[in-house]
């Protein structure tokens, strides 16, 4: 039970070890599983587009409905988790991506990839994407919310570092196969291990969200799992956000998020720097130097969301990123010049740097009991712009036989985001527990 964890000095609890940290390091480790596959995309292309003579736009459209359904599914899973458990649907989420990706191995024809990469695995995943990591950290955790939220962020940084190269390598030596095998391997080990040891609120074991006075007013407000369907739930939270300007600015500016990282940058780098004469292999291991910068640059914004104005975050973490996007055609190069090295340090610093403050704006201008479905519902426009920029660039790619448009237009979104994140009401994070719009 607790006594392990914990001792008490009257009805106070002095914390040696809280179970939120044991939570947490499983989180992480379930979200760097689902982003394992979701950073292998990039190198799986090309072998399987030269096995079966599949073109760009077919393996493509099957990337981007992943990133769609990957989305889509996040305020759903929301939902179910407040209705049937976090480890129930996390656990059920992993078997399903380790299946889909073990069957990828034996599929012939191209509707076989939209249903396995593109449904199954989308939807899997998506059951695990930030929407997790963001619930988790607004019930366990008081203090150190953003720092937290932070960390989970980084989980795709942290797959993307770990197997993008193992993968490229497999791949490469042994076949795309067996690179896919890895992937199916490792979400069905971590599937395990979130039965065995994930835990959905700390109430449920007699403890209060770590860092939270035991006198405070959230530590006295009991929550009990919804009755209702998690759609109805997923709808309802939906209709009401949606009457603010805040959900609609925060729905824009994570769907130019999506667009400007998984949709580009993850799905179309190595090809790109492949048709300027540089080794896939080579590119798939700078994407991997991206993916650890991402970690120092996301658990970075994180701590600067518990201190920062979050608008303001934002304003810097788009523009910045619109200004590295107008640079990448002049420093993609056969080779790794200094300049390459200027874009993927501040491209990896700038990764997913959104997300904490995102999740703060969520918060406290939609409460803490439905912070985590609108989340996963702006979440979800992270996706569908990634899908539709997966797509898009694509077409470019095909149509005009270079990225430059994709690249430029993708840096026209960043600075429109810059404008619309300026445009979010500010309020202060006075009460997580009142939202600022009607119920």
């Amino acid at each position: 039970m607790t006594e392990d964890l914990d001792t008490y000095v009257g009805d106070r609890p002095r914390t040696r070890w809280h179970r939120a940290w044991l939570v947490a390091a499983v989180t992480l480790g379930a979200l760097v599983a689902a982003a394992a596959f979701r950073s292998s995309t990039g190198v799986l292309l090309e072998p399987v587009e030269s096995e079966f003579g599949w073109s760009r736009a077919t393996t493509s459209g099957a990337v981007s409905l992943n990133l769609v359904l990957y989305g889509l599914a996040a305020p759903f899973a929301a939902a179910v988790m407040e209705r049937w458990g976090v480890r129930r649907t996390v656990a059920t989420s992993l078997v399903v991506v380790g299946v889909a990706s073990g069957l990828t191995t034996v599929m012939t024809a191209p509707w076989q990839l939209w249903l396995l990469w593109g449904l199954l695995i989308g939807i899997g995943t998506g059951a695990m994407a930030l929407v997790l990591g963001a619930i988790v950290a607004n019930r366990w955790f008081h203090t150190h919310r953003g720092l937290v939220t932070g960390i989970f962020s980084a989980a795709n940084a942290t797959g993307q570092l770990v197997f993008l190269p193992v993968i490229a390598r497999t791949a490469e030596d042994a076949g795309w196969r067996a690179a896919a095998l890895i992937v199916s391997g490792l979400a069905l080990v971590v599937a395990v291990l979130v039965a065995l040891l994930l835990r959905d609120r700390p109430e449920d074991h007699g403890l209060l969200p770590y860092g939270l006075d035991p006198g405070s007013t959230e530590a006295t407000t009991t929550r009990t799992p919804s009755t209702v369907s998690p759609a109805v739930v997923a709808v309802r939270v939906l209709r009401r956000a949606g009457r603010t300007w805040t959900f609609w600015a925060l729905v824009l500016t994570f769907w130019v998020c999506g667009w400007s990282t998984n949709g580009i940058i993850q799905t179309h780098f190595i090809p790109a720097a492949h048709d300027h004469g540089m080794p896939a292999t080579t590119a798939a291991g700078l994407l991997a130097v991206v993916g650890i910068f991402d970690i120092a640059g996301t658990i970075g914004s994180g701590w600067l969301t518990d201190k920062v104005d979050p608008r303001l975050l934002l304003v810097g973490y788009y523009g910045g990123r619109g200004l590295s996007l107008l640079a990448l055609d002049a420093v993609l190069a056969p080779g790794v010049e200094p300049a390459m090295w200027v874009f993927i340090v501040f491209y990896g610093l700038d990764w997913v740097a959104t997300v904490p403050p995102t999740v703060a704006l969520c918060r406290t201008h939609f409460g803490l009991q439905d912070s985590g479905v609108v989340f996963g519902w702006v979440f979800a426009s992270h996706m569908v712009g990634a899908g539709v920029g997966a797509s898009v660039a694509g077409w470019v790619r095909t149509s005009q036989g270079d990225y430059h448009w994709a690249w430029l237009f993708a840096a026209v979104l960043c600075f429109a985001a810059v404008a619309i994140a300026l445009s979010i009401p500010r309020r202060p994070p006075a009460d997580v527990d009142t939202p600022a719009y009607p119920t």
